[in-house]
């Protein structure tokens, strides 16, 4: 049902009041998921960097040194994929957006959704090919 003329005046007028506000505007994008995944995969890019510096400074000098970034890398890396992974997750709830459900509601995690692909393929199967 649309909203009428004056409605829409209201709720434009509060956009811009809590527009206005940059404590409220703090505390709605430090309560945003996506805020934080952004800043998880950043650190991670970064310290992936550094990762990569210390193994060519370590190829330089010390080979102690260079498996050491090598190290740095793969946890960086391990940490941005853990990130990404939770960020897909269907717990998260935007305010005001959207979310997609990946992942079928019966089951959980590669395994689930690889054997229900399998079931299926079984169950598509030709009649023939038994």
């Amino acid at each position: 049902m649309p909203l009428s003329e004056h409605e829409q005046r209201l709720f434009e007028q509060i956009e811009r009041s809590l527009a206005e506000d940059p404590k409220f505007a703090s505390a709605v994008r430090a309560s945003d998921p996506r805020f934080h995944t952004r800043r998880r995969l950043l650190v991670a890019a970064g310290v992936v960097i550094a990762g990569l510096a210390l193994l060519v400074y370590g190829v330089m000098t010390t080979p102690l040194l260079s498996v050491a970034g090598f190290v740095v890398m793969l946890a960086a890396l391990g940490y941005a994929v853990q990130s990404h992974r939770r960020s897909q997750s269907p717990d998260l709830h935007v305010v005001g957006g959207t979310t997609s459900r990946r992942r079928p509601r019966g089951r959980t995690g590669r395994r689930g959704s690889f054997l229900d692909r399998m079931e299926d393929r079984w169950r598509q199967r030709p009649e023939g090919h038994r």
